[in-house]
C-alpha cells in the first residue's frame, strides 16, 4: 500500500483545526473595521510637522568631469587622478576604497 507523505497526520490536522477555531473565536479586528478606523482618524489635526516647509526652488550647477578626474568604481566619488590606486577590468578604484 502506498503512503501519501504530503497528507497531514491526523493529530496535526486536529490540532490545526482547534487552533483555527480558537483564532476565529477571538475578537480580532477584520480588514474592514481597521480601514474604517483609519479613515475616521485624522492625524493632521492640531499637529505640526517638524522642520520648516520651504517653497524655494533648488538650483544646482552641474560641473562636468574634468580631464584630470575619475569616478571611483567602488564609492562612485569623483576623485583627482592622483587618488587613483588601481585599475581593474577598466574600472578605476580610489585609494580609500583600495585600503578597505
Amino acid at each position: 500500500m502506498a503512503q501519501d507523505y504530503d497528507e497531514a497526520r491526523p493529530d496535526v490536522a486536529e490540532a490545526s483545526e482547534r487552533v483555527l477555531k480558537d483564532v476565529q473565536k477571538m475578537d480580532a479586528p477584520n480588514a474592514k473595521s481597521v480601514q474604517v478606523d483609519l479613515e475616521e482618524t485624522d492625524f493632521s489635526e492640531g499637529q505640526e510637522l517638524p522642520g520648516a516647509i520651504v517653497l524655494d526652488e533648488l538650483i544646482v550647477e552641474v560641473i562636468p568631469q574634468g580631464a584630470d578626474e575619475f569616478v571611483c568604481g567602488e564609492c562612485f566619488s569623483v576623485r583627482h587622478r592622483s587618488q587613483a590606486a588601481k585599475v581593474s577590468a577598466g574600472v578605476t578604484i580610489c585609494r580609500e576604497c583600495d585600503d578597505l
